[in-house]
């Protein structure tokens, strides 16, 4: 597994969410180790600034998989 030195950076709560106490942030974070042992990883980075969630995984399949599903959703724009 190689060890990814990226991140994702996702705007997916309002502004106001910006402390890892919060209880949503709590529950996403969460969800991303769960799919981190499914994928037989972990969850290296995980972090919040004024509702943008920034996370990495050990695991570039993963990472790439992500990005993907973003791209397909129209989340975010490939130059």
């Amino acid at each position: 597994m190689k060890k990814t030195p990226w991140f994702i950076e996702i705007d997916l709560f309002s502004p106001k969410v910006d402390s890892l106490d919060d209880p949503a942030l709590i529950s996403f974070r969460e969800l991303l180790e769960d799919v981190a042992e499914e994928y037989g990883c972990d969850l290296i980075s995980f972090d919040i600034d004024k509702g943008t969630v920034i996370f990495s995984f050990d695991s570039d399949e993963l990472m790439a998989e992500i990005l993907n599903i973003l791209q397909s959703d129209g989340k975010i724009i490939s130059k």
